[in-house]
């Protein structure tokens, strides 16, 4: 399933959104990502119009299963990369900018080996996978 940055972008503020307050405004997404509110406006309709958001009578906003997937899978790739930034010594802010940067561009190949590698950090020296 190939998306553009942009909308895996909203898809992933969203999903941030969903965990931090339990619901999704678009006034919350465009603070999150330093955007207009008409951007916003602009981006959850093409977003309404390919299934992966829904929205109420209120303006609240629900990521649809296909959403969700694409949101969940970016979010857990930006996690991962910034803390393997940072147990590389890059300081915290740059990880989180460079991992937004690499999570949409990075092969599924190369993030699997990724994660792989950090599934050792906490083991001990010498123990079993």
């Amino acid at each position: 399933m190939k998306i553009q940055k942009a909308a895996e972008d909203y898809l992933e503020a969203m999903l941030m959104m969903k965990e931090q307050h339990g619901y999704i405004r678009s006034v919350d997404v465009a603070g999150q990502l330093g955007v207009t509110k008409p951007s916003v406006s602009y981006a959850t309709r093409r977003l309404r119009e390919n299934g992966y958001i829904t929205m109420d009578r209120d303006g609240l906003i629900a990521l649809t299963p296909a959403g969700m997937e694409i949101a969940q899978r970016i979010y857990t790739r930006h996690r991962l990369l910034t803390e393997y930034l940072t147990r590389l010594g890059v300081t915290e802010e740059t990880a989180r900018t460079d991992a937004c940067r690499i999570e949409h561009d990075l092969s599924e190949e190369s993030f699997e080996a990724i994660r792989r590698h950090a599934a050792q950090w906490d083991r001990p020296e010498g123990g079993c996978p």
